[in-house]
């Protein structure tokens, strides 16, 4: 498989993880969610769920599994949050590896092709997911707002320019069109 389709997410959304809705998860025949963390759930600076998360993952807790899977190594951070928002959690994943995806999708009983990875990068989120099979989902970073805009997102410049140049077409989905 090319780099171009490798970083080429299935779904491409133009806010953050809150405006995944059960309704596309249905459309797109999903029974499960895998989750990033830091900056698809909650800011990095942030060592919570928001209040606006608790209510969206209980809503789609109603159609989906849900697991947080996390390259982050903090086990007390990831936790509070795991813990609010009453899921299964994976620290230390080393995305793009595949392998503690593998135990989050087997531990929900589903295949690959049934769950979606959602994350907020290109060379870790959507490559560990396509590269297992799963459905993958790029949402925009949960950012803090009191960051300065010029710093939020070098990296996420960066990784949408050398995937663009690798063949990914990254076209966001549009409200209302599926």
């Amino acid at each position: 498989m090319s780099w171009g389709k490798l970083l080429q997410p299935n779904l491409l959304l133009e806010t953050t993880i809150l405006g995944l809705t059960p309704d596309l998860i249905q459309h797109h025949h999903l029974k499960g969610l895998v989750l990033d963390v830091d900056e698809t759930l909650v800011p990095i600076t942030s060592a919570k769920a928001s209040e606006e998360l608790l209510p969206w993952a209980e809503q789609i807790r109603q159609v989906a599994a849900l697991w947080l899977v996390s390259n982050n190594m903090s086990e007390n951070r990831i936790k509070r949050i795991a813990h609010a928002l009453n899921v299964p959690y994976i620290t230390g994943a080393r995305k793009p590896s595949r392998r503690k995806l593998r135990r989050a999708v087997e531990g929900m009983e589903l295949r690959p092709e049934q769950v979606g990875m959602v994350g907020d990068r290109l060379f870790t989120d959507v490559l560990a997911g396509n590269r297992l099979g799963m459905y993958t989902i790029l949402v925009q970073p949960m950012v803090d707002p009191t960051i300065e805009t010029a710093r939020r997102y070098p990296v996420h410049t960066f990784e949408f320019w050398l995937s663009q140049a690798l063949g990914a077409s990254l076209t966001p989905h549009k409200p209302g069109l599926r």
